[in-house]
């Protein structure tokens, strides 16, 4: 068995998810998961976490989803390690998230920690967290891209110049010059993972206070990634 995310925009209407569900089945797909992602001017975009057979025609999959009217299939991949959840589907572990961020004792184990979480609850290719007053990197998880874009970047988002991108997230941890950012290529990121990203960046931001020097100061913590 393969377990597979598939996101569906589709017309907010009464039935749309149950006409969804019936053609997963009709290729002897389970679903074993649904969110929905959100609505926006009577349209709405939905994730199925979807076992299918060994055998199943992923192809086919996307073929019969969008025969349901107005439905279009915006992205299909596989759950890493055949999960039957991803993790912003358990609520547990984003509880987990927020104990392990909240028990973080040192700064050197708290960016790190805030960057592995932003990734793995995201399904994100990479995650970082940025020093934009002395411009590197505090810490990285996954293969992230060229750190002085990511400094100008982060700069941006700081400042409030930066466009958003569909693609990438990023939240200020507002005691420090620290900016969090997250990226999946080829899966743009929903307003809910966004706003993910935003508390878990507020979470490790007040951690971070109590366990490094108060803000105004003299100093910084030093963090070695």
């Amino acid at each position: 068995m393969g377990v597979y995310l598939i996101r569906v925009a589709l017309t907010d209407r009464p039935g749309a998810l149950g006409s969804v569900a019936s053609r997963i089945g009709s290729v002897r797909g389970d679903v074993i998961g649904v969110e929905i992602v959100e609505r926006v001017g009577g349209r709405a975009v939905d994730e199925f976490v979807v076992e299918l057979p060994d055998d199943a025609n992923v192809s086919l999959l996307r073929a019969e989803v969008e025969e349901v009217d107005g439905a279009t299939v915006v992205d299909i991949r596989p759950l890493p390690g055949g999960r039957q959840m991803g993790h912003h589907h358990d609520r547990r572990a984003a509880y987990e998230a927020a104990t392990a961020l909240a028990a973080a004792s040192r700064p050197q184990e708290l960016l790190p920690l805030l960057a592995r979480i932003a990734r793995e609850e995201l399904e994100a290719d990479w995650a970082v967290v940025v020093d934009v007053g002395d411009g590197c990197l505090m810490a990285t998880d996954g293969r992230a891209p060229d750190a002085r874009w990511l400094t100008t970047y982060a700069t941006g988002v700081r400042a409030g110049t930066e466009e958003a991108r569909a693609e990438m997230a990023a939240s200020c941890l507002d005691a420090w010059d620290l900016v969090l950012v997250v990226g999946r290529p080829g899966w743009a990121l929903s307003p809910g993972e966004r706003s993910l990203v935003v508390a878990l960046a507020g979470l490790a931001d007040a951690r971070w206070t109590e366990v490094g020097r108060a803000p105004g100061a003299a100093g910084r913590p030093a963090v070695t990634s």
